[in-house]
């Protein structure tokens, strides 16, 4: 998209960057560093951390009685998951596992006081927490009340003082709303497989800046880097307490680990989370801005911005500036509120921020967005993702997972097409897409529904593909820490054969 002036002086952009500038380049060192410790690996960008002896769930505490009845697996499925026919779900997950008193679940109409019941992820309600099941009985089980509530076993939003793990899903995290039905519509529909031939997006650095990402899962081992927390000014990147960024990940690089689970757009992309929420999942403009400077500093060709990132806040527009600077491709949701675009700064720049809308399987779009924002649309109703933890295949509504499919597009033709910009990859993508509306583009959904297989099979300037090497062939990713080996194996054969040619001499 041609970007238009913002308002505001050039001396505001200087001076508000200016301010971050410390700030800013701490961070960005912490998320390079992550980035070259787990790029150095080997043929995997990173490891995936051991697993904890126990997984961190969400679990129910099995009381007494509820309004004057003993607990059963129906009654607690309508109250914490909206419906009774999700027993068997519950069921499923707790059968033959041995409870504090020695005994399993077998009967789903007959539970013990005291049995701790693994919950879908999408379990919300009082009584529900969430953490690593205790390994002994509950010191106290709570009855129900007079009045026929039952007394609460535990705070369903715990103290945001909690620690997080190394990696995965954090403790005292209430994760945002999923259901746990599945449908692979998004996927099928774009049909990504038919571009894996020419790119897997192998070598692209893809960040996602939303709410971290859980670095354990095994759909996405080797994938994640350690990244940054700009919420608390260091940390990882690689948790996650909401489970939109893991989400958002999934659609980009997860791999065919497992048969349950989708395939993300480009399953051999990079991704560098950049977590700018934490518990609460209120965004700040300043972690925004910070999170967007970590991302291009570590080197991501490509940003996929999550939806608490305000395009319209001033902090963000000058961060958006550096990406555009810098030859970056940003994916952003399109906007619901009147903004006014960024342009970059530099005469030369060539980087590009492509709006994204989200649809149904419908076509219907999926939030109010401003007329002639948006730019293409993508998948983003009851689209199936991987939850944090042990939650599986979720599914998610929302316009950052539109992002997060044409973030992952656009990892496939910076991996296939290297030498095109950003500016040029942004075209592409806008110029393959399947037409929706009724011209071209369209006021509601822009270019239309974007096509992976098209975009990366359709020759680029009369050029061929890079070839699809598995760790390698785009921008970032292994290629670095291979250059930089060859560099040092060069560079001790010259001091050697130096050395010896001094001591012939001597």
């Amino acid at each position: 998209m041609t970007a238009r002036l913002i308002g505001g002086s050039r001396k505001e952009e200087t001076a508000v960057l200016a301010k971050r500038s410390t700030f800013g380049r701490l961070l960005a060192a912490v998320a390079i560093l992550g980035c070259l410790v787990v790029g150095t690996a080997g043929t995997a960008v990173a490891q995936k951390a051991p697993q904890d002896p126990q997984a961190y769930v969400k679990y129910y505490v099995v009381a007494a009685e509820y309004q004057g009845q003993p607990e059963n697996l129906t009654e607690i499925a309508t109250r914490l998951l909206g419906s009774g026919e999700r027993s068997a779900e519950i069921y499923n997950l707790n059968a033959g596992r041995v409870q504090p008193d020695g005994a399993s679940l077998a009967d789903p109409a007959r539970l013990n006081s005291g049995w701790y019941l693994v919950l879908p992820w999408d379990a919300v309600g009082e009584g529900v927490e969430i953490g690593q099941i205790p390994t002994g009985p509950k010191p106290t089980t709570p009855a129900s009340k007079p009045g026929g509530s039952p007394a609460p076993t535990g705070s369903a939003s715990p103290s945001p003082t909690q620690t997080h793990r190394s990696g995965g899903t954090a403790e005292g995290c209430t994760a945002t709303a999923a259901s746990s039905g599945r449908s692979d519509w998004a996927q099928l529909r774009l049909a990504a497989e038919g571009a894996w031939d020419l790119s897997r997006g192998n070598g692209v650095v893809v960040a996602v800046v939303d709410s971290g990402v859980d670095g354990m899962l095994e759909q996405l081992s080797g994938r994640v880097a350690v990244g940054a927390d700009v919420t608390a000014g260091s940390g990882r990147g690689d948790v996650d307490c909401l489970g939109t960024g893991t989400a958002m990940a999934s659609l980009i690089a997860a791999n065919a680990s497992t048969s349950k689970t989708p395939v993300g757009i480009a399953p051999d992309a990079t991704i560098l989370p950049v977590r700018m929420v934490g518990e609460s999942a209120n965004g700040r403009p300043m972690d925004a801005a910070n999170a967007i400077e970590v991302a291009v500093s570590a080197g991501a060709s490509v940003l996929a911005l999550g939806s608490h990132v305000d395009l319209s806040a001033p902090d963000v527009v000058a961060s958006l500036v550096t990406a555009l600077n810098h030859d970056v491709v940003v994916v952003a949701g399109a906007p619901t509120k009147p903004f006014t675009l960024p342009s970059p700064t530099e005469p030369s720049a060539t980087g590009a921020l492509l709006l994204a809308g989200g649809v149904g399987a419908d076509n219907q779009l999926v939030e109010d967005y401003q007329p002639n924002a948006v730019e293409v649309v993508a998948p983003a109703a009851d689209v199936a993702g991987i939850g944090p933890g042990h939650a599986g295949a979720l599914s998610y509504t929302g316009t950052r997972f539109a992002v997060a499919f044409a973030a992952g597009q656009a990892a496939l033709i910076r991996a296939a097409y290297p030498e095109l910009t950003a500016v040029q990859v942004e075209r592409r993508i806008q110029e393959t897409a399947d037409k929706l509306g009724t011209q071209t583009p369209d006021g509601r959904y822009g270019f239309g529904l974007i096509n992976p297989g098209a975009s990366v099979a359709q020759a680029a300037d009369g050029g061929q593909p890079a070839p699809n090497q598995p760790n390698g062939g785009g921008r970032g990713g292994a290629a670095l820490p291979i250059f930089f080996g060859i560099l040092l194996i060069a560079g001790g054969a010259i001091t050697i054969v130096a050395i010896r040619v001094r001591r012939r001499h001597a």
